[in-house]
């Protein structure tokens, strides 16, 4: 067996919950089509928030399929998603988690908000209609670790569990945890990505009051980009070592062979280049990745006048000349900004990228911004073969996670 510090880690299931639809083959159709899932704000206080447009999962999502009534008691809306797309990926890599496997298995997911669908009912209860007590179960819906807890629970998985929570990279750093579990051999598989369900009022409210958010769509990269577009869903990925996946014979779908993570330590909102740029240099660094190995990056293109500027002088200052030859697309364009579960929808975008050769565009990118001068691959998807590509989430707080990806061995 090799030296666990040097385990690969693949990447052998994935499920996805989105505004493009219910599952991940149903994200990347409407990606690689260049579709928008962003519509009409659909929440009963929309007559009471300025913005009216949200990327919101299709009304036909059915939140009981395949869960038994007792648990869908317990769920906020975070870990129905988180459920449903658990359950895509594990039928996926055909994982059989009876005797050992279970033991081996770690559960980790990140959330930026958590159960606020759930907050937000009970506090309307409490604050607008004088109620004298909340739902009994109000607390395991709400707490930040439901999602995981819920999907060890239904698998049997007893390995590390726990949820990560560092708003919009919440995902990524996730995932980064999940592959340093079984790099270094705390487990042989894990269950991880992120969820959210962010559309409430407090939370449409908040964000309003930042003044980020865009009142028609999303632009990314775009010279009248107005703002972020709110999205909610999850993506949830089987990771397996690699000798774990060969010796059952499992189909695998990518390599995810490294991560970056930094902090940039200086304010809370704004974003720092010199922050971005280390996270990707980092994740390079560990995948044994030199900057021309890469072809595609997806970027973090929120939509916003500082993080889209910001973000490609961080790609110029990690990538160099190679900048000008990258293909880098913003997907959030399609399925908003999902926060904490952004960078797993992001992540079934860049596997899906590698695998059938075809990059997804930014959308609504009519007019490019001169600040903002690479190749976004505007608006119709591209077909080129990807080698290597790397996923960029970057969160307030000032906190970079990259995930950093190869072909299937």
């Amino acid at each position: 067996m090799p030296n666990v510090s040097t385990r690969r880690v693949v990447i052998t299931g994935m499920g996805a919950i989105s505004a493009l639809g219910v599952g991940a083959e149903a994200l990347w159709q409407g990606l690689r089509q260049g579709r928008s899932g962003i519509g009409p704000l659909r929440h009963q206080d929309a007559a009471r928030v300025r913005v009216k447009v949200a990327a919101q999962v299709p009304e036909s999502f059915d939140p009981a399929a395949g869960i038994d009534e007792r648990t869908l008691t317990q769920l906020d809306r975070t870990s129905e998603f988180a459920l449903h797309a658990a359950d895509e990926a594990i039928q996926q890599s055909g994982l059989d988690f009876s005797k050992e496997v279970g033991a081996r298995t770690a559960v980790i997911v990140g959330t930026g908000v958590g159960g606020e669908t759930t907050q937000d009912e009970q506090s309307r209860r409490l604050y607008a209609e004088n109620a004298t007590r909340v739902h009994p179960l109000s607390i395991v819906r709400v707490m930040t670790n439901a999602s995981a807890s819920q999907i060890s629970i239904k698998y049997g998985l007893r390995g590390p569990t726990f949820a990560v929570a560092s708003a919009c990279a919440s995902a990524n750093h996730a995932i980064i945890q999940a592959a340093q579990m079984i790099r270094y051999g705390l487990a042989d598989t894990a269950i991880t990505g992120g969820t959210e369900a962010c559309i409430s009022y407090v939370v449409l409210r908040g964000w309003e009051a930042m003044r980020v958010l865009a009142d028609d769509t999303c632009r990314p990269f775009s010279i009248n980009r107005r703002g972020l577009v709110l999205g909610e869903g999850a993506g949830i990925f089987v990771l397996e070592s690699l000798e774990h996946a060969q010796a059952r014979g499992a189909t695998i779908l990518a390599e995810l062979a490294g991560g970056g993570m930094t902090a940039d330590a200086t304010d809370i909102v704004m974003p720092s280049a010199d922050g971005a740029a280390s996270a990707m240099t980092q994740a390079l660094d560990e995948a044994g990745l030199a900057p021309e190995d890469v072809d595609y990056i997806n970027a973090h293109g929120t939509g916003t006048q500082a993080n889209d500027a910001t973000e490609t002088k961080a790609i110029r200052l990690a990538f160099g000349a190679h900048a000008d030859r990258l293909a880098v697309s913003s997907t959030k364009s399609m399925h908003g900004h999902a926060l904490g579960a952004s960078g797993a929808l992001e992540l079934v975008a860049v596997v899906n990228a590698m695998r059938y050769g075809i990059v997804p565009p930014t959308a609504n990118l009519d007019q490019a911004d001169p600040a903002c001068d690479l190749d976004y691959v505007p608006n119709v998807a591209r077909d080129m073969p990807v080698r290597a590509a790397l996923s960029n989430s970057f969160a307030f707080g000032g906190l970079n996670a990259v995930l950093a990806l190869k072909h299937a061995p």
